[in-house]
């Protein structure tokens, strides 16, 4: 099952500009790959566009222009090896098994044709993906790809796509240790792109991959560069019209993260037009819930409910099995009515059935929980809580890439359980839950496929330490909440309703200006715009 993210891009004729080791080509609205190989000039054309393809991922139409390369020269080596790659997508959901065959019969055929030590390396490093695959697991594969990327890059030093590619590796690797909370990975990945993304401001690979690398919160800053560059090297790419939104996301700038995901959902759109899908192209769907999470937090609800029909008219998806999709159609009704306190409005969300990632049948049990819990319904939020420990469970049980769905589940779990320990008359037990869904959610890396947690657990320990009548405590929760999520609308308008409730005035109001600030377009009837108006009002 493949989640590829996308690009749209049309060739143009190659550069007689000298390049690295002798061969240039100029893609247009993709940016610049350099990636001499030992095929015919047409096929070096195929080849060096879905490269191209490749570091944007859109798996689709790289897979098409290798083939196209092996079609122009069937003795074209590396074309097989792009074939291989096209498969791996590092950073999503690992291949299917029927894709893991078909991944290392491309590799082998590949390995039989190469012509230079070069080739045999890549070729090689790609088969030690796919070698193992009926008794090694996915992690424990990209481990062993990583390594063996490393020697390709030592022994070609002159080649930076062979740095970058292993640069991608250490970014998969280090999403794969969710719990690493030094980020070791992504810096190491880091100190090899940034360099290179110097000496090549036109490569795609680079602008993109740094974005990658940096999306977490501690590092989210370096990325923004990269991040305002990738939408320019490739204007066409429906994934680097999106992309950007990741660090925006992670930096509160709510405006161009809207912008972007209105591109990039407008270029998938398109997509689907042109291949004829009748289904939602999971890079639509992926794009619309970082739009909706934006728009949510500056109160364009209007906005968001216009994505929130359209989602739930959706009967088809593609592919078939797709965790951005499954994702995003679970979350993006979930978050909508959350984020605005609609608590009657959660408890009729229906589930969506979504049998190979229940982890997002999870959110809509999340969701349901919290909003029953909050309404007093205890006996629907009771039965929401069991299924979810029911399918961490079985997430637990599955393990490999389900594993870490399970500890989201988990937390999901904990933060749910709170509410309900509240609603039935345990405070004590209700903090202890809601505190132990914040700290592990803590420690854990966002997953690339969601701009957050439908409701972050150290947000929602605040609000169950406001109603207690704890102030202080929450708003130092609060505080915690926004130096994982700045401008994060909840929690900027909860922090301001805690420093009221303790008596800080000075630091009440100016919360609630940077709240108000925030909403300035909003255009829904949010009761928090009301309460934060008065405030300032007040004397």
């Amino acid at each position: 099952m493949r989640s590829p993210f996308a690009l749209t891009l049309a060739l143009v004729a190659t550069s007689g500009l000298a390049a690295q080791e002798g061969h240039e080509q100029h893609v247009e609205h993709v940016g610049r790959v350099r990636f001499p190989v030992s095929c015919n000039t047409e096929a070096q054309r195929s080849f060096e566009r879905g490269v191209a393809l490749l570091h944007s991922f859109w798996y689709e139409k790289a897979g098409d222009a290798f083939k196209d390369a092996v079609a122009a020269d069937s003795t074209c080596a590396m074309a097989y090896w792009g074939q291989a790659m096209a498969i791996l997508h590092p950073l999503w959901t690992a291949p299917a098994p029927a894709e893991l065959g078909a991944g290392l019969a491309a590799a082998d055929r590949g390995l039989a044709l190469a012509r230079t030590p070069r080739e045999r390396d890549y070729l090689g490093a790609i088969r030690s993906y796919y070698a193992e695959y009926a008794t090694l697991d996915a992690k424990a594969r990209l481990a062993i790809y990583s390594q063996s990327m490393d020697g390709v890059r030592r022994r070609n030093p002159r080649d930076r796509e062979a740095r970058i590619f292993y640069a991608l590796s250490l970014i998969a690797l280090g999403q794969a240790n969710a719990t690493d909370t030094t980020f070791a990975f992504q810096k190491r990945a880091d100190s090899i792109l940034e360099p290179l993304f110097k000496a090549e401001p036109d490569h795609p690979g680079l602008a993109h991959y740094l974005i990658h690398t940096n999306d977490v919160p501690q590092l989210a800053r370096l990325g923004l560069y990269a991040a305002r560059r990738y939408a320019q090297i490739a204007p066409d790419v429906p994934h680097a019209q999106h992309m950007p939104s990741h660090i925006f996301t992670r930096l509160g700038l709510w405006d161009e993260d809207i912008a972007s995901n209105i591109r990039s959902a407008e270029a998938a759109r398109q997509f689907e037009e042109e291949r004829h899908l009748n289904a939602l192209w999971d890079q639509r769907g992926h794009a619309w819930d970082y739009l909706v999470y934006a728009s949510l937090q500056t109160g364009r609800d209007a906005a968001a409910k216009r994505i929130v029909d359209e989602a739930a008219g959706i009967t088809a998806g593609y592919p078939v099995g797709s965790l951005p999709n499954a994702y995003a159609l679970a979350a993006i009704p979930a978050r909508y009515a959350l984020e605005r306190g609609r608590w009657d409005e959660a408890t009729h969300l229906v589930v969506r059935p979504a049998p190979e990632w229940r982890a997002a049948e999870a959110i809509t049990h999340f969701a349901r929980a919290i909003g029953a819990a909050r309404g007093g319904d205890t006996a629907l939020a009771r039965a929401d809580v069991a299924t979810l420990g029911e399918i961490e469970q079985a997430l637990g049980a599955a393990g490999g890439q389900q594993a870490y769905w399970a500890g989201q589940v988990k937390i999901q779990r904990l933060a749910a359980g709170a509410w309900l320990a509240r609603a039935t008359g345990d405070p004590a037990e209700a903090v202890r839950r809601a505190t132990a869904a914040a700290d592990i959610e803590d420690v854990t890396q966002k997953h690339p496929v969601t701009p957050g947690a439908v409701l972050p657990a150290r947000e929602l320990l605040g609000d169950l330490l406001l109603e207690l009548n704890r102030p202080a405590d929450a708003a130092r929760a609060y505080e915690a909440a926004l130096r994982q999520a700045p401008g994060r609308a909840r929690s900027l308008f909860g922090l301001a309703r805690a420093a009221e409730q303790a008596g800080d005035i000075t630091t009440a109001r100016a919360r609630y200006r940077e709240f108000l600030d925030l909403m300035a377009k909003a255009d829904g009837d949010r009761p928090e715009l009301a309460v934060a108006r008065k405030a300032i009002a007040s004397r």
